[in-house]
């Protein structure tokens, strides 16, 4: 009887465990996760975009306060590795339109989700789409 009851206890227990909803304190906790190249190239498929290190980085060039940062180009930090427009495609180093070898700069100042990519003896700013 006690193994009965301890295994069905058990049984429960998991059950329980696999129903959890994300609930704290009775509030749902919403969990959120970074773009994926699939959500943003299905919504402009001439997007400009490369993806590294689980975070997909978009072409900033009209994003005003992006490019009023004062930043200096820094260490090199990898380079393009393939260039794809299927979003099946993407893995670490891949983009949609920088060409492979294009050159991937981080900012001296370090401001985490912009990055510099050197391209023809232009700089461009790329900016990290992620969840908070």
């Amino acid at each position: 009887m006690y193994r009965k009851n301890l295994l069905l206890f058990s049984f429960s227990l998991i059950v329980l465990a696999a129903c959890n909803n994300n609930y704290e304190n009775g509030v749902k906790e919403e969990v959120t996760e970074n773009p994926t190249p699939e959500e943003i190239l299905s919504n402009d498929k001439h997007g400009d975009v490369f993806f590294m290190d689980g975070v997909v980085y978009t072409n900033a060039q009209d994003i005003e306060w992006v490019n009023e940062e004062e930043l200096t180009m820094g260490e090199e930090i990898g380079e393009i590795k393939k260039q794809t427009d299927n979003h099946e495609e993407f893995e670490n180093f891949t983009a949609s339109i920088l060409p492979v070898g294009t050159k991937i700069f981080e900012p001296e100042e370090k401001e985490g989700l912009i990055y510099i990519v050197k391209l023809d003896d232009e700089e461009i700013r790329y900016l990290g789409l992620v969840e908070g």
